[in-house]
């Protein structure tokens, strides 16, 4: 006896069901499962034809090979289990189907008879047999509701599939979208109440393995995408196992030792970095990860000089698989370095703007200090550009590759000077960076360290520098271990050093150390004809490319010579920069220079005339601004007079005065 998809079952009521549908569109209940009444419907409203059932074949062979390349994976891997489904249902007329989510059959097998007899409803390759081509069926079911679906014999909606019964459940990937739909189609007399189970469960298996190929193909484009990253690092990178054997280097690393992958994979990294040895030990041991351990590696153009740092990876039970060693070369260690001193030797001795007799000579002097070895200091007020000359210096220098490493030694807690300049090992003091850090002059290595305030350093860490700048070694706070330093020392101060020497607050033996040649820079006041310069020069940087051309009143000019500039260059840099926000025309008059350096003009006593006139100035650029204010506030309190006179702190009777003053109507 024939069941339905509900376990019911399907005789000669079915029958009469199916019958009594087709000539009045009336459902049996009870007869016809709600599922099949539903599709039955739809067919009906589709004005399908219940005796025809025959497969749609839609699509050319172009098409269809394009629609085999495209499920290539899925019938690869649906493939065995069809087969196996075949074997169990040989001899029985059975034919296994694998079709798209559009209902396109994409596989089959099948006996030859079977196989045969099905060409004669175009239940072939390319065929189409959704419900919406051939009227309820199996796959059609299952690719409707996504769930296994049995059709059997009078439960079809075409005449011509009365003889069949199918049996089908969909395919998902690894994100739960249906890709295919499987189906057992064969003789209504040979159904078997396990069909349907056995079609879900292979299924089942096959979605399993799709999901499986899309994880493995996507953890190998994961790997190619790190391997790709691995050896297109700037940085070389070291892989050991947790006994600390090589186990991959990257293509910088090999450069840098100039070795082949066969002369290190397989290798101890203590026979390859015995200085590391110890720490990468400890860091496999206890978990304690390490950095800047300044490391010096033969090579094929001599010795490479570089920073170590090594972290452990973990596996899942947070245990020790192994570990990575990077290696940072010195040369590409400046944007490294300049994370800790915020620093970056940008300007060159072209940077420098003077043509003042005094600005040629330093400047000369400066050259001559670049091309030397000797340790520099810089003197001058503050504001004329001490860290300038050191960039341009180390730029100019044979260490113009290695770092520049800039410190403010007044602007460091005293506490905390020996470690910025010495660096300090992990648990040397509470508070102490997991790992340690390395000091400035480890970071400068190669390159230049540049002490800015150098007379603000406290008497206890001048020995400390002394120490160092004679036997050129240093020791990590609460480490034993001796880095040696290969550092260009350039000092600056706005103090004069010998008067400190003689007040006991700089020791005189670190005086005559770091003064070995020395520069010192003119105060502006003392090059007048730079001032002009040096003040056009601001105001093309700071309009940002756009094209200000700027008029400067003789007023102007004779008040920027007289003033005395006590902050320097850069307090004319911030003259400039009012400039640029103020003006908004091309004249630079008195009214737009700050109130210190226009009262100087004031107070000279040859300018009578100028003074008045820059008063009345002033006095007409104010009224001209408040007129302005007035008409804006008129505008946004839409002519409320009490808010306008709220808004500028004075009576009602002070704002109508004003409004007929300026003469203004609303």
């Amino acid at each position: 006896m024939d069941m339905n998809v509900l376990g019911e079952p399907v005789g000669h009521n079915m029958v009469v069901a199916w019958n009594q549908f087709i000539r009045s569109g009336k459902i049996a209940a009870g007869i016809v499962s709600p599922l099949v009444a539903k599709s039955w419907e739809k067919c009906a409203n589709r004005n399908m034809n219940p005796t025809e059932g025959r497969g749609q074949i839609e699509l050319g062979r172009n098409e269809l090979k394009e629609l085999l390349d495209k499920n290539e994976r899925t019938i690869r891997i649906a493939n065995p289990f069809m087969k196996n489904l075949y074997k169990m249902f040989s001899n029985t007329g059975f034919i296994i189907v694998l079709a798209d989510i559009k209902g396109y059959i994409l596989e089959s097998f099948g006996d030859k008879e079977r196989l045969k007899n099905a060409q004669y409803l175009n239940f072939v390759l390319g065929a189409n047999w959704s419900e919406a081509s051939v009227g309820t069926n199996a796959i059609g079911l299952a690719l409707a509701t996504g769930k296994p679906a049995q059709v059997s014999g009078w439960e079809h909606f075409s005449q011509p599939h009365h003889c069949w019964t199918c049996s089908a459940a969909p395919i998902f990937n690894k994100q739960g979208e249906m890709v295919a739909v499987l189906d057992i189609s064969g003789p209504v007399h040979e159904k078997n109440s396990h069909t349907l189970g056995m079609v879900a469960a292979a299924s089942e298996a096959i979605s399993m393995q799709l999901k499986m190929q899309q994880k493995q193909n996507e953890m190998i484009l994961v790997n190619k995408h790190l391997e790709s990253i691995f050896n297109a690092m700037s940085d070389g990178v070291i892989l050991i196992d947790k006994c600390g054997i090589i186990k991959d280097v990257n293509t910088i690393t090999k450069q840098m030792l100039n070795r082949n992958d066969q002369n290190m994979i397989g290798c101890s990294i203590d026979t390859i970095f015995k200085e590391i040895s110890p720490v990468t030990k400890e860091m496999l041991h206890h978990k304690k990860s390490y950095s800047g351990i300044k490391l010096s590696v033969p090579g094929s153009k001599g010795i490479n000089h570089c920073l170590a740092s090594g972290e452990i990876v973990a596996d899942d039970q947070g245990g020790v698989s192994g570990g990575v060693v990077i290696l940072r070369p010195i040369q590409q260690g400046k944007s490294s370095a300049n994370c800790y001193s915020a620093h970056n030797a940008d300007f060159t001795f072209n940077d420098i703007i003077g043509n003042s007799s005094s600005m040629r000579e330093v400047m000369g002097v400066a050259v001559l200090a670049a091309e030397s070895s000797s340790n520099i200091l810089l003197q001058g007020e503050s504001g004329t550009g001490k860290e300038l000359f050191a960039q341009a210096i180390h730029n100019q220098s044979a260490r113009r590759k290695g770092p520049f490493i800039a410190v403010n030694c007044g602007a460091i807690p005293r506490e905390l000077i020996g470690s910025e300049l010495f660096g300090y090992e992990e648990g040397a003091f509470t508070g102490a960076k997991r790992g340690g850090r390395p000091g400035k002059f480890e970071l400068a290595a190669g390159g230049t360290l540049f002490l800015d305030e150098i007379g603000d350093m406290p008497l206890e860490q001048q020995v400390s520098l002394l120490r160092v700048l004679q036997e050129k070694k240093i020791n990590r706070i609460g480490s034993d271990k001796i880095i040696a330093t290969d550092v260009r020392i350039i000092c600056a101060t706005n103090k004069n050093l010998l008067k400190e020497v003689r007040m006991g607050s700089f020791r005189q033996d670190l005086y005559y150390r770091l003064n070995v040649i020395s520069v010192t820079i003119p105060p502006l006041r003392e090059r007048g004809e730079d001032i002009i310069l040096l003040l056009t020069s601001f105001l093309q940087n700071l309009s940002k490319g756009r094209k200000c051309e700027f008029d400067l009143d003789p007023e102007v000019l004779h008040c920027l010579k007289k003033y005395s500039w006590p902050g320097n260059v850069r307090e004319l840099h911030n003259v400039a920069e009012r400039i640029i926000h103020l003006v908004k025309g091309r004249t630079v008059s008195l009214v737009h220079l700050p109130a210190d350096v226009y009262h100087c003009c004031e107070e000279l006593t040859e300018l009578p005339t100028q003074r008045s006139s820059f008063k009345e100035q002033r006095r007409r650029e104010n009224e001209k601004t408040e007129r302005e204010e007035i008409i804006t506030l008129l505008h946004e309190c839409n002519g409320n007079i009490s808010h306008i006179a709220k808004r500028m702190g004075v009576a009602r009777t002070t704002v109508y005065r004003k409004m007929q003053l300026y003469a203004i109507q609303y």
